[in-house]
């Protein structure tokens, strides 16, 4: 498993909290499990602790995405650092479960070792790390704030031109229509403006030049 997938742990945390329209998900034990995914052998180590644990790292993670697209880098930077300071991680070499079809030997890649005290912990360690190497090798203007009101979620723009805005298609969509509609009743406004400005010009010239 490459370390970049882990950056959508902390996407996938960030985005379980949307501030402008009043929701939390992550309010539960079981909201926990669904976060950590149904394969997660994390599962069994989850305790009531952890929401409350995750929601805090999840404030500052939502700080390192806000400081990155406000092209703040080096508070974004200095924010992950000091999670990954909080929460280290172990990277072993691991060749489990897959094998390579031609060659029938392990496919080495790198993995997480978990050794970390409690679920959250593990689940943040993994997701700052996959953080850090999505902002070391793409850059940390690549971390977003979705711009379609009022959604805030996180991403990750692992575009090839860097042309990202939105979180999700669904978002993008929504911008658009919502523009669209903004440009037509700019358009209806002027051209209502217009006439009435003919009215008015029509009404102002005496009948003799008519």
């Amino acid at each position: 498993m490459e370390l970049a997938y882990y950056a959508d742990y902390a996407v996938r945390l960030v985005n379980t909290e949307e501030p402008r329209r009043g929701t939390d998900t992550l309010t539960s034990t079981d909201a926990v499990r669904d976060l950590l995914g149904s394969n997660s052998q994390l599962l069994g180590r989850v305790t009531e602790s952890d929401v409350a644990r995750l929601r805090a790292v999840r404030t500052r993670l939502r700080g390192v995405f806000e400081a990155a697209d406000a092209q703040e880098e080096v508070r974004a930077v200095d924010v992950l650092n000091a999670l990954m300071l909080e929460f280290p991680v172990s990277p072993q070499v691991s060749g489990h479960t897959l094998v390579n079809e031609e060659t029938g030997r392990p496919d080495w890649h790198l993995h997480l070792a978990d050794h970390a005290a409690n679920a959250a912990a593990a689940y943040s360690a993994s997701a700052c790390m996959g953080l850090a190497v999505q902002v070391t090798s793409l850059g940390v203007d690549r971390l977003g704030i979705c711009e379609a009101s009022p959604c805030r979620n996180a991403y990750v723009d692992t575009s090839t031109n860097r042309s990202r805005r939105y979180c999700s298609d669904r978002c993008a969509t929504r911008a658009n229509v919502a523009a669209y509609r903004a440009r037509k009743r700019l358009e209806n406004d002027r051209s209502a403006r217009s006439g009435r400005t003919q009215e008015a010009t029509q009404d102002a010239t005496p009948a003799t030049e008519r």
